[in-house]
């Protein structure tokens, strides 16, 4: 099998286009669209500047379980076991409600504000929810959390859609 490479490298991008990372028919994003993909990393860097990289991998998580991105689930939690996440915090993500204790105030808010807008069409983003995360941020910061919830439910739905097999992450 010959395989194609077509690799744009940043810190932390999402997607190599290998071709045996894609069922049959689907599409290589990076290949079929490669400015729209450099667009989404370079949008994808900007959110993620300032943001404690702890924060970051936590929100990635969470709206990857909530959006099942097995790919972007397994890139992250990955990435946050090489940035030295522990096992136990990595395991509470998905039930942080009942957690509350294995993750700070600023995380807790990060990661309702996460859900709020990853299932904004169940309810758009609550008031309280909003305003808790807007007492725990400064509002850069909030604007980059918020930047970061985007990027990641578009990394989801690329992912998904296009097929992209978990396990299969080759960034160098």
């Amino acid at each position: 099998m010959v395989m194609t490479t077509n690799t744009i490298t940043t810190a932390n991008t999402h997607f190599h286009s290998h071709s045996h990372a894609h069922p049959a028919g689907r599409i290589d994003f990076a290949k079929a669209a490669p400015k729209v993909f450099r667009s989404l990393i370079g949008f994808d860097a900007a959110a993620r500047e300032g943001l404690d990289p702890a924060l970051v991998e936590l929100i990635q998580i969470r709206a990857s379980h909530l959006n099942h991105c097995a790919y972007c689930l397994h890139m992250h939690t990955n990435d946050a076991r090489k940035a030295g996440e522990s096992e136990d915090r990595l395991h509470m993500v998905a039930v942080w409600r009942e957690a509350r204790h294995f993750f700070s105030a600023r995380e807790c808010a990060a990661l309702a504000l996460t859900e709020a807008v990853t299932l904004v069409a169940d309810g758009g983003v609550p008031d309280d929810v909003y305003a808790e995360a807007a007492a725990q941020f400064d509002e850069q910061e909030l604007a980059h959390v918020l930047s970061l919830i985007l990027t990641i439910n578009t990394w989801n739905r690329i992912a998904l859609s296009t097929g992209k097999v978990a396990g299969t992450d080759e960034r160098k």
